[in-house]
């Protein structure tokens, strides 16, 4: 497990390299002049030029791309046009939040979706399977800026329960979390309810269920550990979406996280502060494939990772 590890983090590097070679190559890619955009509208040429000097703006988009890559290696993502802060300790100050709404927004579709989903396999073609499977389908077809409004303004600005934007409590965590969450609950019950009536009719479960074990066993302990392979990799496969979604929600609920402060810079052409959140962006959708690969041999011991 360990070597397999260490070679895939190995064959992270030439991807990772790609993607900052995609990223680097925004900054020509994105209308207008940065250097123009830093120094203001009404900057004199002798200031814009001074400016695409500091940046090295002026030199050739090789030698641009060496010195972009070199400060890469040493942690160092540029400066920001805007705040003239250090792109790395802005979004080390915008990072934990994304983090802490993905986190939320996934332990909800977990939570929610899984048992939904084995609610519906264990009694298919029932009342509440069809009830789980219409609001599954609600779930996937809600777009998520209009799913986010529609409970801004039921939840906060009708009933008053809870703050319609902001970050700071468990109470300003749920509206975002929930919108974010509610399409990846859909998909978890989709999933481990095609999964689960696989596995309930495997000779393995009705052995089990010949020996004896109360269902409850049967169903959690045999049959849903099996049915649970695909949802790790659907939780991998998710998570860029998660992400992309996450920048989404930020936005609609004011909260003050990477992807907010992505679209924010997006709209004044921060080109470095793009190029960092999204190269960061980049790299946790890698690390986080990588973990879910691991985790097939701690699922089932008997696929190779050879």
């Amino acid at each position: 497990m360990l070597s397999y590890a260490l070679r895939r983090l190995m064959g992270l590097v030439p991807m990772l390299l790609g993607v900052s070679v995609i990223v680097f190559l925004m900054l020509y890619a994105i209308p207008g002049d940065p250097a123009q955009m830093a120094a203001g509208p009404d900057a004199a040429e002798e200031d814009i030029a001074q400016i695409r000097k500091n940046f090295g703006l002026d030199r050739p988009v090789y030698e641009q791309y060496l010195i972009y890559l070199s400060n890469l290696l040493h942690g160092d993502l540029g400066v920001s046009f805007r705040t003239q802060r250090p792109v790395s300790t802005e979004i080390a100050r915008t990072l934990p939040a994304t983090i802490e709404l993905s986190s939320a927004a996934i332990t909800i579709a977990v939570l929610l979706g899984v048992p939904m989903g084995v609610v519906s396999a264990l009694r298919p073609r029932t009342l509440l399977d069809s009830a789980f499977t219409m609001l599954a389908v609600f779930g996937i077809s809600m777009p998520g800026f209009f799913l986010g409004l529609l409970l801004m303004l039921l939840f906060a600005s009708q009933l008053g329960w809870l703050p319609p934007t902001g970050r700071g409590g468990l109470t300003h965590l749920l509206l975002p979390a929930f919108t974010l969450g509610l399409p990846f609950v859909a998909s978890f019950a989709r999933i481990t309810r095609s999964n689960m009536l696989d596995v309930l009719v495997e000779d393995y479960v009705r052995t089990a269920r010949a020996k004896g074990l109360s269902r409850r066993v049967v169903v959690y302990r045999h049959a849903l550990i099996n049915a649970a392979i695909p949802l790790v990799t659907l939780l991998g496969i998710y998570f860029g979406r998660l992400m992309g979604g996450a920048v989404i929600v930020e936005t609609i609920f004011a909260w003050p996280g990477m992807g907010r402060y992505m679209i924010d810079a997006i709209g004044q052409r921060d080109i470095y502060v793009v190029q960092g959140t999204i190269l960061v962006f980049a790299a946790a959708i890698v690390v986080v494939n990588l973990i879910v690969d691991i985790l097939y041999g701690l699922l089932d011991p008997r696929i190779s990772l050879r």
